[in-house]
């Protein structure tokens, strides 16, 4: 039973969201779920392209607290009540909007919808009654709306005492999050169930599996707020780049006599082609202009009509666009995957300075892409990112989809103190806005540990445990 001995302490020595759930509830939590968030190291945008991408969990975690009941009946409600709304409705009808700006309450449902779907008797599914509580801070690139998800999707497997291995949870939950309206490529997911105390991890796609990976000694992570929050399913610029990536992968399949339709990752038409990566991008560079290309143009290089192409290949969220950027999206994702590899490699080949700052290059490198290939940068994240470096960060980066958000920086061991101070009088003491934030919106982290669920110590010799996984 991995952790429970210290979980269980820190819930019996007065637990502020147990006593918040009796408080709202009437009676004691039976257990809570945790799901950490994340903050991705380096491979941004590239894993719906089925590459592999490296994060690490943050110790920030979303934490849920729940009783079952026998009336078929969702009862969700939040910590911060006045922010966040009660929301009560049957567990048999599940609704799920898709659309802008969806409630909080919707990425709790797309847990639970992702176990009923992948149960024989969904209908038997308890009624339950859950305490949100959210550490992870919301639209800030750290993935608090996925963390979400997998916290919702773990309470519902315990509280009906299912068994799932984490892998499995993990791919149920990138799929279900998507009945929101985000086509995610399921980094978020995994890190938040696959994610070990004090390691980084490598997360290979198709299938899904993860690796350690040790960071140098001598550095710790300073997590950073631009100010700018940024929902990833309120527009569409997320689901925008998918279509942009997924539109070229097809263009090359086409021009390489390749059956297209079912062709959707970067990675599959590599493997396909049989071509490394450094070829990969003399491809992309041959086949594509530098200029947007008009939804006339990519009509005709897959040879279908315009109508076809809008009704049947673009999502809805993305049919009002009529222009793609190809060329420097798939540039973007390309490179990005080599730096994975290369930020891997080089962790591997030990921690001497050279080594980190090597990974510093890196890491800086993926931000410029972000920033000129993949435009999913904004002013403030790029000032951000240039102050960490004048301030003596080996890299920086923008960490999460962007447009807002936080940036990440890697900064040596014993420095972070007055790296810290830095950021604060260069960035967030500039005006008052700034300063308010400025002790939730900054932070040196380590990686933390991946979902698990605690109980109470007086109840543990009655909790019926599912059979065993690794959340315990």
């Amino acid at each position: 039973m991995i952790g429970i001995d210290n979980e269980v302490r820190r819930f019996k020595e007065g637990n502020h969201l147990e006593k918040a759930f009796t408080e709202k509830y009437g009676h004691a939590a039976e257990f809570i779920a945790v799901a950490p968030g994340r903050v991705n190291l380096i491979g941004e945008h590239i894993d719906y392209h089925g590459y592999s991408v490296l994060p690490m969990a943050l110790s920030q975690s979303i934490r849920i607290a729940v009783s079952s009941n026998d009336s078929s009946q969702l009862h969700i409600s939040n910590t911060s009540g006045d922010k966040y709304k009660d929301y009560s409705g049957s567990i048999s009808d599940l609704d799920i909007k898709k659309g802008s700006a969806p409630s909080w309450h919707q990425y709790v449902l797309c847990g639970i919808k992702g176990v009923s779907e992948n149960v024989k008797n969904s209908e038997d599914l308890l009624g339950m009654n859950f305490l949100v509580e959210g550490q992870v801070p919301p639209n800030a690139g750290l993935s608090s709306s996925s963390a979400l998800v997998c916290c919702s999707a773990l309470a519902t497997t315990q509280a009906n005492k299912l068994s799932f291995t984490p892998s499995e949870l993990a791919s149920i939950c990138a799929s279900s999050e998507r009945h929101i309206g985000t086509e995610g490529g399921g980094m978020d997911q995994a890190i938040s169930f696959l994610a070990e105390e004090g390691k980084a991890k490598l997360i290979d796609f198709d299938p899904l599996k993860s690796s350690n990976v040790v960071l140098p000694q001598q550095v710790v992570f300073v997590v950073a707020h631009s100010g700018v929050e940024m929902n990833k399913a309120a527009t569409a610029d997320f689901n925008t780049r998918v279509a942009e990536g997924r539109l070229g992968v097809q263009i090359l399949a086409v021009i390489n006599n390749l059956e297209w339709k079912s062709m959707k990752k970067a990675k599959e038409l590599q493997k396909a082609l049989k071509r490394s990566t450094k070829e990969m991008l003399a491809l992309v560079a041959e086949t594509f202009h530098e200029e947007p290309y008009s939804l006339s143009e990519i009509s005709d290089l897959l040879e279908i009509s315009a109508e076809d192409l809008h009704s049947q290949h673009l999502s809805a969220s993305v049919q009002h666009l009529r222009s793609f950027e190809l060329r420097k999206r798939l540039r973007h994702v390309f490179t990005e995957a080599a730096r994975v590899e290369a930020f891997r490699d080089t962790c591997e080949g030990g921690g001497d300075l050279s080594g980190v700052q090597s990974l510093g290059d890196l890491m800086h490198d993926s931000h410029v892409s972000c920033r000129d290939d993949y435009e999913c940068s904004c002013p403030e994240l790029d000032e951000l990112v240039d102050l960490m470096m004048k301030n003596g960060a080996y890299g920086a980066r923008l960490t999460g989809a962007g447009w807002g958000g936080c940036a990440v920086a890697m900064v040596a061991k014993g420095s972070e103190d007055v790296f810290l101070r830095c950021l604060k009088k260069g960035f967030y003491e500039k005006d008052e806005e700034g300063r308010k934030r400025m002790d939730d919106a900054l932070f040196v982290t380590a990686p933390g540990a991946g979902a698990h669920v605690v109980f109470p110590r007086d109840d543990l010799d009655n909790v019926e445990l599912p059979p065993p996984n690794n959340f315990y």
